[in-house]
């Protein structure tokens, strides 16, 4: 996939990880001002490195792209590259994901919770089940912070529930049958 600069825009360096979707993004890289760009950006992206349990006392590490849409603010999108042609993607909640940075968040097949290691600091782990295998996850809790940040100053919470229904709204139309 071939990228093209656009006058004032912030370019981005290539990843290994392919795109999304075949929508041009505009990426918010961390740190600095965003190259003097007004329109503001469709998308919040930003690749880490998270590690990986593989069994007892195997650790490796998985480059992850933390993905999210203005199009679609409840949620947010992580695929992971596992060195093959396909990647595995997981959507679940921006709520799940900023509940996870405080206390254990999550059920079933998505659980968040944040730790303290000695060797690398505060961290964020996930807990993934599917019926393929599961995996435990650790991710450097402030770059994850500070990635989400980036996603409420795009779309707040309170503009959340100007994009769709509330939860409360979808229980009751639920419950309604």
């Amino acid at each position: 996939m071939a990228s093209r600069a656009v006058p004032g825009e912030t370019v981005m360096p290539p990843d290994p990880l392919s795109a999304a979707s075949s929508a041009p993004l505009a990426a918010t890289p961390t740190g600095g001002d965003g190259g003097g760009s007004t329109a503001a950006p469709a998308a919040v992206e930003e690749v880490l490195a998270l590690r990986i349990s593989l069994g007892d006392e195997v650790v490796g590490e998985v480059r992850t792209r933390f993905r999210f849409d203005v199009a679609r603010p409840y949620e947010v999108l992580l695929t992971f590259h596992l060195g093959r042609p396909d990647e595995a993607d997981w959507v679940f909640s921006r709520d799940l994901l900023r509940d996870g940075l405080q206390t254990l968040s999550g059920q079933g097949d998505v659980k968040l919770w944040p730790a303290y290691c000695p060797c690398h600091g505060s961290t964020l782990h996930l807990a993934l089940e599917s019926p393929h295998g599961s995996a435990l996850l650790e991710a450097s809790k402030p770059r994850v912070r500070a990635w989400l940040d980036r996603t409420y100053a795009l779309v707040s919470a309170e503009q959340e529930s100007d994009c769709g229904p509330t939860d409360a709204q979808l229980a009751a139309l639920l419950a309604a049958g």
